[in-house]
């Protein structure tokens, strides 16, 4: 039955199923199957997908697709995770958002999957985030990375009072911050004083990789 439960679960990921892949999720939990093999399940299926993407054999759709499936299961997992106190060994801590204003949530839940298959722990502050949000976040988690996007060429802007405000407040050296979107450039991030930038969801994490040390 588990390993059932869990071909299942990686199927519906690789068929960008968004409801089987929660549906599965629910069943692993009811059969009580460690949350971390079907997490794990759920990263495998989607480290595929991104191998796939990278190397050319699918496209933006597909990467789309599968963090959609992904972000629809992990709720589920991460509740039980929780439950049970369970813990996933981390590559770092990320916090990430879409700056104030903006509303766009695809690159952003692209980068969030893929950063979580990883084995990053991601908080997803949303879309539209304010900068105290932001602050109050690395506050509160000390994370390693902040993680900023503008699809917007009018948001853009937002992004400088993030790292502006991480000054003031005394904690711009204890993250480092990268920053992606349409509306952004390598040139537009090195002019806000951001530590990185990369145009491509599996670019990010290899940024977020190499920022640690990884």
């Amino acid at each position: 039955m588990e390993n059932e439960i869990l071909e299942n679960l990686r199927k519906a990921l690789l068929e960008y199923n968004t409801k089987e892949s929660a549906d599965w999720a629910r069943k692993a939990v009811e059969e009580e199957i460690d949350p971390l093999k079907a997490l794990d399940t759920l990263v495998g299926a989607i480290r595929e997908v991104g191998d796939s993407f990278g190397s050319g054999e699918s496209f933006l759709p597909d990467l789309i697709g599968a963090a959609d499936a992904m972000q629809s299961a992990m709720p589920i997992l991460d509740e039980e995770i929780k439950r049970r106190g369970s813990t996933r060994e981390s590559m770092g801590k990320v916090v990430i958002g879409s700056v104030f204003g903006d509303i766009h949530n695809i690159g952003k839940s692209m980068v969030t999957s893929l950063l979580t298959a990883q084995g990053f722990e991601v908080l997803d502050l949303g879309i539209n985030v304010p900068t105290d949000k932001f602050i109050g976040a690395v506050k509160e988690h000390n994370p390693q990375i902040v993680a900023m996007s503008a699809l917007l060429t009018t948001t853009a802007p937002e992004g400088k009072k993030v790292i502006d405000s991480l000054k003031r407040e005394g904690l711009r050296e204890k993250v480092k911050v990268i920053i992606g979107g349409g509306a952004i450039n390598e040139a537009f991030a090195e002019s806000i004083g951001a530590d990185g930038y990369d145009p491509t969801a599996p670019g990010a994490v290899g940024l977020c990789k190499s920022l640690l040390g990884k």
